[in-house]
């Protein structure tokens, strides 16, 4: 259940175990400061709510261990309100007293805050995947879920493989995540032997779909994938199964979660949903991608009674990467931070980043599974179980 939250947050976590580290009177040392901009209130505050239990729980975790180098992590938070002139305020009131950001997961605010970013020259960890964040690189901003054109190449894939040669391809036009994805399915589908046709256009305030489903029909499409988040995708998704599902529906990881797969409860049987390896953790071989898997999923569900959901995933592996790079970087200068990130390599919950000086993505398709809903639940395809057997020692 989530829990209510203000409007403009403040939240300082300051674990127990580091509460002999550093205080105002200077007895200790200065705490790393690093600030979340997070979907709290708004359409996107599923996604957000997720995302921030998560970071609490990778900070709390960090904090009680001892820190970094003896200095704990000092978390305050907050709200875009799903708005991205939200997110803006929300990065002029963080950027003097954080070392480091986390950003929004709703793609429009992390645009609209990328500008600052640059400005500020502040190392930024973005929770959406929209791929105009790094594609051209910027500095300081690293994307921590894979990206949207990534998801693409993943489901190209998986459609070659399938021998899916025709895929019909709806997507929210005001989603930069949704357009970015259509986009990246676009350009590399003839690579794959794919052609995507019809190509169908929404908007996120949609809630009818018959038109889609319409066009569909009349093709000689195979499969229909959809690029969205949020409400639409669970409309969507019941009224195709109640029209009687002419071909098969694939989604996106914006819906490998409980907050899509509840409310679209048995109208999602059936379809195909990509998602990070970290939701599909127990289909991987012991090793230390499955561990790293495990120690989000059995501290989350501890804490909060269910298995994280993608927007956790992203939450958790943005902590732990912004943490080994100050550890490397042997320092919280938003510099030094920035140039180890830049170097990185980790394995977390969402797989093992390589970022790079021209890659700020840091992953790959190798550690996007694709999975049919069954009772309500992700289960690998025959596709993915061998591409995870394939990964789970690294």
């Amino acid at each position: 259940m989530r829990r209510i939250v203000p409007l403009l947050l403040t939240l300082t976590l300051v674990s127990a175990a580091a509460g002999c580290g550093d205080d105002s009177s200077g007895d200790g040392p200065e705490p790393i400061r690093i600030g979340q901009i997070v979907s709290l209130t708004g359409n996107y505050s599923p996604l957000g709510s997720e995302n921030q239990k998560s970071v609490a729980l990778a900070v709390d975790r960090i904090n009680t261990a001892g820190g970094i180098a003896g200095r704990r992590l000092e978390l305050t938070v907050r709200d875009d309100k799903s708005l991205p002139d939200q997110a803006v305020l929300a990065f002029n009131e963080l950027k003097g007293d954080s070392d480091a950001i986390i950003g929004s997961p709703f793609s429009n605010s992390a645009l609209a805050t990328i500008p600052l970013v640059d400005r500020e020259e502040i190392p930024y960890l973005s929770l959406t995947p929209a791929d105009e964040q790094v594609q051209p690189v910027h500095p300081y901003v690293f994307v921590v879920p894979a990206l949207s054109s990534t998801y693409a190449e993943a489901a190209l894939q998986y459609f070659q493989a399938t021998g899916l040669k025709r895929v019909a391809l709806a997507y929210d036009t005001k989603s930069s995540y949704a357009v970015a994805g259509a986009k990246g399915l676009r350009a590399k589908a003839a690579q794959y032997g794919v052609t995507p046709a019809p190509v169908e256009e929404f908007q996120t305030t949609a809630t009818e779909f018959g038109a889609v489903f319409t066009h569909v029909r009349s093709s000689d499409a195979q499969a229909l994938m959809v690029w969205a988040t949020g409400a639409p995708a669970v409309a969507l998704t019941k009224q195709y199964a109640a029209t009687g599902r002419s071909v098969p529906l694939v989604l996106t990881g914006a819906q490998a979660s409980k907050l899509f797969l509840e409310p679209a409860g048995a109208a999602a049987d059936g379809i195909i949903i990509a998602s990070s390896i970290g939701v599909v953790g127990t289909a991987l071989p012991d090793g230390p991608q499955k561990a790293a898997v495990d120690e989000l999923t059995t501290a989350f569900t501890a804490k909060y009674g269910y298995s994280p959901p993608q927007f956790a995933q992203d939450g958790y592996s943005g902590v732990k990467l912004l943490a080994a790079a100050i550890e490397k970087a042997g320092s919280s200068d938003r510099k030094k931070v920035r140039d180890a990130l830049e170097g990185l390599r980790l394995t977390t919950p969402n797989g093992t980043y390589a970022y790079s000086a021209t890659d700020h993505s840091g992953l790959t398709t190798d550690y996007i599974s694709i999975n049919t809903v069954r009772g309500g639940t992700l289960v690998p395809t025959d596709f993915s179980k061998a591409k995870l057997a394939g990964i789970g020692g690294k």
